[in-house]
């Protein structure tokens, strides 16, 4: 297995980056089961306030570098690493030029991770997807970053298909970088993932479903995680209503009558109305 350097790990499995889904309560929780976590995307120029408590891997994107040094010295003491997103398929992405969008652009590529590298001694990771330039891409990589995360489909798949294992242990074959794999892990194929890979992501299967971390990784919590354990974080961090209740959909996910309790959230007009929810 091939280490990260200056990142100290108690195992190998890490919270994806998601976007709504990975804010400051659900990523606590996930780090308390044992992931190391990730912020959702993240623009330098942004004036949004920041909560890292979890002192998360603090994921970028942007089509160029301005703003990225100042963005990383505000906050760099608050990460645990850096990582900057060539992966998101979504048409805003294809609209504004950035994450999987942004592949063919190697020069800004190199200009962006190069002023990440300089702004910063913490770990910098890139996150991409299989494409004609992967591999362009992992060569710029090697000279800026101490590891890649790979999910290997396409643009066009986005999360639907099989993830191209084979694509991924070539790019893996290719270089001394650690590589992070990314795409379908779940409780039956992390051990033989983890043979072929030095660390993973878990995303979809996390949903509503921190508890995920503590099973794959061994690690002993004193009471399954909640979603009653979600909502007080959830107003000790201020988060909107939309979003709790967004979040408390997720956790009925596998729960006994889960149909059932969609529906009373669904009637739901305010945060107290989810309080006493027995999800």
């Amino acid at each position: 297995m091939r280490t990260i350097p200056n990142l100290k790990l108690k195992n190998r499995i890490f919270l994806a980056p998601m976007e709504e889904i990975n804010d400051i309560s659900f990523r606590l929780l996930c780090k308390k089961a044992g992931a190391l976590t990730y912020t959702g995307m993240i623009h330098p120029l942004t004036q949004q306030k920041i909560d890292l408590k979890d002192k998360p891997v603090l994921q970028l994107f942007c089509t160029d570098s301005e703003g990225v040094e100042n963005f990383i010295k505000k906050h760099d003491k608050e990460v645990s690493a850096w990582d900057f997103n060539l992966g998101c398929p979504a048409k805003t992405a294809k609209k504004h030029g950035f994450g999987v969008f942004l592949h063919s652009n190697l020069n800004t590529i190199k200009d962006i991770l190069k002023t990440m590298r300089q702004s910063t001694k913490k770990p910098l990771f890139v996150k991409i997807r299989k494409s004609d330039s992967a591999f362009e891409i992992l060569e710029i990589a090697e000279k800026y970053c101490d590891a890649i995360c790979i999910h290997p489909r396409t643009q066009k798949q986005g999360y639907s298909g099989e993830p191209d294992i084979k694509f991924a242990e070539e790019l893996r074959n290719k270089t001394k970088l650690p590589i992070i794999y990314s795409g379908d892990v779940n409780e039956n194929n992390y051990s033989s993932l983890l043979k072929k890979f030095d660390y993973l992501m878990i995303g979809r299967k996390a949903i509503g479903n921190p508890n995920i971390f503590a099973t794959l990784s061994s690690k002993k919590l004193k009471k399954q995680i909640t979603f009653a354990d979600y909502f007080k974080l959830a107003n000790k961090y201020k988060l909107p209503f939309e979003q709790i209740k967004s979040q408390a959909m997720n956790f009925t996910k596998g729960k006994p009558n889960s149909k059932k309790i969609r529906l009373e959230i669904f009637k739901v007009k305010n945060v107290e109305g989810l309080k006493d929810l027995k999800i």
